[in-house]
């Protein structure tokens, strides 16, 4: 199998049921996921193995997560099966409550940074946002849009800033506190 196909020269590409222009919404809506899921693999790289084991099964089911999102958003044929479940989200919020009672409350914003994972997580965390803004403009322009996509991104950025902080704690790096912040979190 070659990588290159020819088929995209004149700015379209695939999905499945269809083919539409590479700027389209949901093109741009499945192209910010991946690029989410790319950040993902890099703070997975800058992750002790043995230190963060739960971290890291959360990342990579995280990852197969993500490329049902996308799969989800690229599917336009009339029968649709969509991959991702509420049960995911179950699972985000899981993980987001006990990453949250392992650290010191909060009670201020904090600058995103700490440890290069951290940071990391952080960037995936701004990318999650953007990706879920693209998914909101697409389910704006376009009836079917499964909303559940919407849901699980909106959890994941929630996921990503809890666990940002997990990584700082366990790794004994403090929080930096935005120095023009008032009590935010009470």
């Amino acid at each position: 199998m070659k990588l290159y196909t020819k088929t995209g020269d004149k700015g379209k590409t695939s999905l499945m049921g269809g083919r539409v222009s590479k700027d389209d919404l949901r093109v741009e809506a499945y192209g910010t996921i991946d690029e989410l899921n790319s950040f993902i693999g890099k703070a997975v790289t800058e992750l002790d193995q043995q230190k963060f084991k739960d971290i890291l099964a959360d990342l990579e089911t995280i990852q197969h997560e993500l490329f049902d999102c996308g799969g989800d958003l690229a599917n336009v044929m009339k029968e649709r099966n969509y991959k991702l479940q509420e049960t995911s989200i179950e699972a985000l919020e899981k993980r987001i409550d006990a990453l949250t009672d392992e650290v010191p409350p909060l009670k201020r914003f904090i600058l995103p940074g700490g440890t290069p994972a951290a940071a990391t997580l952080h960037i995936a965390r701004t990318v999650t946002r953007r990706a879920e803004r693209r998914v909101v403009t697409l389910m704006n322009e376009v009836e079917d849009v499964p909303a559940i996509v919407q849901k699980y991104l909106n959890r994941l950025s929630d996921y990503f800033f809890a666990v940002a902080r997990a990584v700082n704690f366990r790794l004994n790096v403090n929080d930096i506190e935005y120095i023009r912040s008032g009590d935010v979190f009470k």
